[in-house]
């Protein structure tokens, strides 16, 4: 029996059976830069406060859940993402 795969599980797989997919070199190496750069990005310490309309907040937190992230965690990914021009506005 063939298990059923997602979308994106099939797009993966399809992707490795095509050759899109390469070892990493120096696996080792590349996991403890990896593992540096996601310390680096989830170091928090510095603390903002902000005011904002509780309808906003309301939205931040309806999108968070659907996420599944803390509403603070998603502000600060919301914040992240803008700071280093990763942030894309939605097209109407």
């Amino acid at each position: 029996m063939k298990a059923k795969l997602t979308k994106e599980e099939q797009e993966i797989l399809n992707g490795f059976e095509k050759g899109e997919w390469v070892p990493v070199k120096k696996l080792s190496k590349r996991k403890a830069e990896l593992m540096k750069y996601a310390r680096n990005t989830l170091k928090k310490d510095k603390r903002l406060n902000i005011r904002i309309s509780e309808r906003d907040l309301t939205e931040l937190q309806k999108k968070a859940v659907s996420e599944g992230l803390p509403y603070q965690t998603y502000i600060s990914s919301i914040i992240h993402k803008f700071v280093n021009g990763k942030l894309v506005e939605a097209k109407k």
